[in-house]
C-alpha cells in the first residue's frame, strides 16, 4: 500500500496525524520535529513538505523510504541519540503499545524536548467501550479474533542471534488515564485529546453502558474526595475532576484510537519536587 492510501484512509491513524500536521503547519514551520518511531517515513515526509525539519528515528531504519532524509537507529530503552532540549516537538506514532517502560519513554521525551515543546502520542485505545468488553470477555485486544497476549503472537521480532532484544506486539496497550498519569509524572500536561476514528461497535453499546460509566465514576469521585480536607482537598478536587472528566468523555469512549497532544511543562526533576503521594513515609522493617 502506498503512502497516499495510508494518509487518505480515515480508518488509518496516519490520516489523522497528517490532518493534525496540516492544521499546525505554521506552528511547526522551521521547527525541529523528532519522528519516533518513524516507520516508513510518511510522517517525516509530510513534516518536510510543510516546512518543518524532521529528525526520524526507528528501531528498524532500513524500512524508512524518504529520499533526502536520513533515519537513524534508536531503541527507546537506550534513549534517543540527541542532546537535552534539542527538539521543538516530538511525534510518537503507534509506539507506546510496544514499549515495556512507558514512563521511561515519557521521561526520555521530556529530556529531548525544549521547554513548552509539543508531544503528540497516538496509540490504540484501551479506553473505548469495545476494548473494555474485549478484556472483560477474553483479556484480549479484540475478542473472538485475537488470543490474549502470549509468546507466540505477542513477540513480533527478536534481535540477532545471541541478542537479548525483543520487539513486542501490542502487549502494553494503554488507556487515557494511565497515559495522562505517566505523562504528568514526566513533566507533561494534556493540551488536547483529538478525536480520530469512531468504533461503531462501541457506539452500539454506548446507550446501555454510558449511564453506568458515569455513575461509577461519579461515586468513586465523591468517595475519594471526602478523604481530603483543607488545601489538600482543593488539590485533590482539581486532580480528580480532570480524571473524572476524561473517564466519562464520550469521544474517548467511542474512539478506537488515542491521539493526545501534550505540552512539556517542566523537567522531571521539577515535577518530582512538587509531588506529594498518599503515603508520605514508607519503611521496610
Amino acid at each position: 500500500m502506498g503512502n497516499r492510501e495510508f494518509t487518505d484512509d480515515p480508518a488509518s491513524i496516519k490520516y489523522h496525524v497528517k490532518k493534525f500536521l496540516l492544521n499546525r503547519k505554521q506552528e511547526l514551520h522551521g521547527k525541529t520535529v523528532i519522528d519516533f518511531p518513524a516507520g516508513n517515513g510518511i510522517t517525516s515526509r509530510i513534516l518536510r513538505e510543510n516546512g518543518a525539519i524532521p529528525l526520524p528515528f526507528d528501531l528498524f531504519p532500513e524500512l524508512f523510504r524518504v529520499d533526502g532524509v536520513n533515519c537513524l537507529r534508536a531503541d527507546i530503552s537506550h534513549g534517543l541519540p540527541v542532546e537535552d532540549q534539542f527538539a521543538d516537538a516530538l511525534i510518537c506514532q503507534e509506539g507506546m503499545e510496544h514499549f515495556p517502560d512507558q514512563y521511561g519513554a515519557f521521561r526520555e521525551f521530556n529530556r529531548v524536548l525544549k521547554p513548552g515543546g509539543m508531544l503528540l502520542v497516538t496509540t490504540p485505545s484501551y479506553s473505548h467501550i469495545r476494548s473494555r468488553l474485549s478484556y472483560l470477555l477474553m483479556e484480549s485486544e479484540r475478542y473472538n479474533r485475537h488470543m490474549p497476549p502470549n509468546e507466540l503472537d505477542s513477540i513480533w521480532m527478536t534481535g540477532s542471534p545471541g541478542s537479548e532484544e525483543l520487539y513486542f506486539g501490542h502487549v502494553f496497550l494503554t488507556g487515557i488515564q494511565k497515559l495522562r498519569l505517566l505523562a504528568k509524572l514526566a513533566g507533561f500536561r494534556i493540551r488536547k485529546v483529538h478525536f480520530a476514528h469512531m468504533k461503531f461497535s462501541s457506539l452500539v453499546f454506548f446507550p446501555f453502558l454510558y449511564p453506568l460509566i458515569v455513575l461509577s465514576n461519579a461515586i468513586a469521585y465523591r468517595k475519594n474526595l471526602r478523604r481530603h480536607s483543607g488545601n489538600d482537598r482543593i488539590r485533590a478536587k482539581e486532580i480528580y475532576r480532570e480524571v473524572f472528566t476524561l473517564g466519562i468523555r464520550p469521544a474517548i469512549l467511542l474512539d478506537g484510537m488515542l491521539m493526545v497532544e501534550f505540552i512539556r511543562e517542566g523537567s522531571c526533576a521539577e515535577v518530582r519536587a512538587r509531588l506529594r503521594g498518599r503515603d508520605q513515609e514508607f519503611t521496610i522493617t
